[in-house]
């Protein structure tokens, strides 16, 4: 039996605790209790998650192993240190004796904290990404991500995320084939591999006025066209030099910069999801050629578009 321990502190996450659903399921589709689940703290007795739920846990003994422990994110500002008892239990134990330890959501800057994270790969919410970055500069962060794995460390990005990291552990764990099922029977809507996006680039741009909010529309129903001031600045009913101006005012790019993260994020999406050849999809997201796609998705992603057709066909 594969012993599953969850960490919890106070003012933890709740959301963290919707993965566990997805153990449960695992067992039922397995037809045996493949996963047993655990809550823990350092001390057991109630803890308090953010929105004043209470949760029994059992204490953290020198006799406690467990197989996988996954540190839940807290709502506690992140300025705040975690426990002293729980970085220490992380460094001294958790992250030696387990074959594998996850950080959910903000639990990962207490994995970073614990130095477990020291020289990995690691995401996080993205609205904490840069954080992580700044304050552990030895993690390298990659905040556009669903969830990393770097060999026994695993960290997935915010909320519903944990859904998708846990779901990848059950298809390391017992397949393909059983993590489908489970994907099925909890009606997630599609498994997402780890390296797709967070968030999309239109409600990233988020436009205050419908004039603009329309031209971005305009362009991401015609991108596989060359788009130019002049014509988004119609769309918007305004004169180029107006439509550059507030453009820039009300999303904080460009116009060329903002075409170009939609054209990324729909390559990326077609690179995921088809088997289109990469010279089609530059052609239908508007770069001029498969180079020129390349140099973009280094620019913005840091990684070719070959990387991102890896890892998205390639079995967690």
């Amino acid at each position: 039996m594969h012993r599953v321990g969850f960490l919890l502190s106070d003012d933890f996450q709740v959301m963290a605790l919707a993965s566990q659903s997805v153990f449960e399921y695992a067992n039922i589709v397995a037809g045996a209790a493949f996963y047993s689940i655990e809550n823990y703290s350092t001390t057991g007795g109630e803890v308090r998650s953010s929105l004043g739920m209470k949760v029994d846990t059992r204490p953290i003994t020198p006799r406690t192993a467990m197989d996988t422990w996954i540190v839940a994110g807290v709502n506690t500002p992140l300025t705040t240190p975690p426990p002293a008892d729980v970085l220490a239990f992380l460094r001294r134990r958790a992250g030696k004796r387990a074959r594998r330890i996850a950080g959910v959501c903000t639990g990962g800057f207490v994995l970073a904290e614990a130095g477990l994270l020291a020289g990995r790969r690691a995401t996080t919410h993205w609205a904490y990404a840069r954080e992580m970055q700044q304050r552990f500069p030895d993690v390298r962060v990659e905040e556009d991500r669903i969830f990393i794995v770097d060999g026994p460390v695993w960290t997935s990005a915010g909320m519903t995320a944990g859904l998708d990291l846990a779901l990848a552990m059950v298809e390391k764990d017992l397949g393909a084939e059983v993590a489908r099922s489970v994907a099925h029977k909890l009606v997630m809507h599609q498994r997402r591999a780890g390296g797709q996006s967070q968030h999309s680039e239109m409600l990233d741009l988020a436009p205050k006025t419908d004039r603009i909010q329309n031209a971005l529309n305009y362009a991401r129903k015609n991108l596989s066209r060359p788009l130019t001031v002049e014509e988004l600045a119609g769309e918007a009913h305004l004169s180029p030099r107006q439509f550059s101006r507030v453009f820039t005012l009300e999303t904080g790019q460009s116009p060329a910069k903002a075409i170009e993260g939609l054209r990324l994020e729909a390559a990326r999406l077609m690179i995921e999801k088809s088997r289109h050849s990469l010279e089609t999809i530059a052609q239908e997201t508007g770069f001029r050629d498969r180079r020129h796609m390349r140099e973009a998705f280094m620019r913005g992603f840091g990684v070719p578009p070959q990387e991102v057709r890896r890892e998205a066909r390639t079995p967690v």
